[in-house]
């Protein structure tokens, strides 16, 4: 067979491979597999102010007025979290960005996450009462955050680990649901 006719026929063969894939994919049976997957995490939803604190390296700690701010977007199929430290002054101490997802395939759900000038993508387990989450810390070390949501209050705690060493207790916000919100889908840019 001529190489002419090969590299036809290996075009048409990749191409109906393509069309097939693309035929048996189907966004929306995906987009709502993650919607019914995501309301699992409703209960974050909603605006939160309260007490918070963070231990430094150097051992002292830090109290803010923690905020968050949290609601579904892309039709509820992902959950949008912004969190803000306010110093005692008023100024912003801390801001953190994250992106809950759940991945359809894996059937596992993922936090990207931006805060302190790191980013990156961290397992997110929900739990009966809340979620769960790490992030490596260094060699052998890893923060482990866990959050309760119960009667109106979202209380998350972190604990650094690191080895066979006892958990060091590194952050913890006791915040109250202080109402709705229509962020982030509220208040979308209109057509016209």
């Amino acid at each position: 067979m001529p190489v002419r006719s090969l590299r036809i026929l290996f075009t048409l063969l990749a191409a109906a491979s393509c069309a097939i894939a693309q035929a048996q994919y189907d966004p929306a049976a995906t987009i709502a597999a993650q919607v019914e997957a995501m309301k699992v995490f409703a209960s974050m939803d909603g605006v939160w102010r309260g007490p918070a604190w963070t231990l430094l390296p150097n051992g002292e700690k830090r109290h803010i007025t923690q905020t968050e701010r949290i609601g579904p977007f892309l039709g509820g199929s992902v959950k949008v979290i912004e969190g803000r430290g306010y110093n005692p002054d008023g100024s912003v101490g801390f801001n953190a960005f994250g992106i809950v997802s759940f991945n359809t395939q894996s059937r596992t759900y993922t936090i990207r996450s931006y805060a302190l000038g790191h980013a990156g993508d961290f397992a997110f387990r929900p739990t009966p009462a809340g979620y769960d989450w790490e992030v490596p810390a260094g060699p052998g070390a890893v923060i482990k955050y866990s959050a309760t949501i119960k009667d109106g209050t979202l209380r998350e705690v972190g604990d650094r680990v690191a080895g066979d060493r006892p958990p060091v207790r590194i952050f913890e916000m006791e915040l109250k649901r202080v109402g709705d919100t229509s962020w982030p889908s509220g208040d979308a840019v209109p057509m016209r």
